[in-house]
């Protein structure tokens, strides 16, 4: 099962980083949303 995930992350690296790119603009936005209300 190891040997299955190191293969699974290895052949999808790219991927791996566009998500981590996208969780974390998704977290930008979250935090924007958040506080926009408290500068009004």
């Amino acid at each position: 099962m190891i040997k299955d995930l190191k293969s699974i992350v290895a052949r999808s690296q790219a991927t791996l980083f566009e998500d981590m790119l996208g969780a974390l603009a998704l977290l930008v936005i979250l935090v924007g949303g958040l506080t926009l209300p408290a500068l009004v």
